[in-house]
């Protein structure tokens, strides 16, 4: 029986958060296959994974004029697309998002976008290692001081 390789892609994604006078927001969105996440996708050849990152929260989420304020971890998944393992790579950094409201690109499959509190959103996501990666995050929001109102 002949082995089939396990094919590695990587991408980039952006935990985004806004700092409101409700406090601390997290974006999310909703996937075609359900999920509700970060907005991720493909590194293009030549791109850095942070401006990678941040052109997909742009093209997902419709959130331009964001501000990189760190690198997060990396997460890693395994998945079958047509038959064949796929071993992906998503590089994760933190954006802040002052302003605009997001859109849904709706043609990639992203059915709503939406801001969570830190609570709301670690219960709202998907995926175990993306909670992992959202408290990590709002650590680095508080450490920092970004958001005075996520202190309290």
């Amino acid at each position: 029986m002949a082995r089939t390789k396990t094919r590695r892609e990587t991408s980039a994604g952006g935990v985004v958060f806004r700092c409101d006078p409700g406090g601390l927001r997290f974006l999310l969105i909703h996937d075609g296959h359900g999920n509700w996440g970060f907005p991720k996708g493909h590194i293009e050849r030549g791109e850095d994974p942070g401006e990678a990152a941040g052109r997909e929260v742009a093209e997902e989420a419709g959130l331009n004029g964001l501000t990189l304020h760190a690198s997060l971890a990396t997460i890693d998944w395994f998945f079958r697309f047509r038959g064949r393992l796929i071993h992906k790579y998503c590089h994760l950094f933190l954006f802040e998002s002052r302003e605009g409201t997001p859109v849904p690109q709706a043609d990639e499959g992203i059915r709503c976008c939406d801001w969570l509190s830190p609570s709301d959103a670690l219960e709202t996501l998907t995926h175990d290692n993306a909670r992992q990666v959202l408290q990590e995050a709002i650590a680095r929001v508080r450490d920092l001081g970004l958001c005075p109102a996520a202190s309290a």
